[in-house]
């Protein structure tokens, strides 16, 4: 039997949704894994929104359940976190429109060990892994003639950001960092976001 099933292929289980692939029953939990076609979760952080959809259903579920996220126009803009000193985990998200695609721009505080938080910033992309591959993105705090910047490719949503997180692909500064940059308990984060050539 064992010689059978390594001899035939078998669908991927979103061919439904449009994936053509045929595997080896040994690779397709892999690939189903990371299948392009395989539903959209709620890209919003924090694991409250157990929403699914595909990806053409993504703006319209944030712009619905989510109507507290704004969404700036333009390739440079000020993302402003308000409040940063606020205790314990938080997120502050936000959405960029340009090149004709959204962006979602995510900082979070995290407390990684006793006593010692952290934030983390990042840009995801409401597209495909292949679409991301064609933008780049800069983050970047300025301030009492300081500089810190972040560049990047931003990240499918299809990803997510805990990844990026636990991996620290993006940009990660601690709480000392954010009040260098900080006025009066607000942080304000350049976002330039640009097309790369194929």
């Amino acid at each position: 039997m064992e010689k059978v099933a390594s001899a035939v292929l078998f669908p991927c289980k979103y061919a439904s949704t449009g994936c053509s692939l045929s595997l080896h029953h040994t690779e397709k939990p892999e690939h189903e894994d990371i299948c392009e076609y395989r539903p959209y979760s709620c890209p919003c952080p924090g694991a409250s929104c157990k929403w699914q959809g595909s990806l053409e259903a993504v703006m319209p579920h944030l712009t619905h359940a989510h109507k507290s996220i704004t969404t700036l126009q333009g390739e440079d803009i000020v993302f402003l976190a308000t409040d940063i000193n606020l205790p314990g985990a938080v997120d502050w998200v936000m959405m960029q429109f340009c090149f004709s695609h959204h962006f979602m721009l995510v900082l979070e505080k995290q407390e990684k060990y006793e006593g010692h938080q952290q934030f983390f910033a990042i840009v995801l992309l409401i597209g495909t892994r292949k679409q991301a591959e064609n933008f780049a993105y800069r983050l970047e705090l300025n301030g009492n003639r300081r500089r810190l910047t972040w560049e990047a490719t931003p990240r499918s949503i299809h990803d997510g950001v805990a990844a990026a997180i636990m991996n620290s692909d993006c940009l990660v500064f601690d709480t000392a960092i954010a009040h260098l940059f900080a006025d009066n308990g607000n942080l304000g984060i350049n976002v330039t976001i640009s097309t790369c050539c194929p």
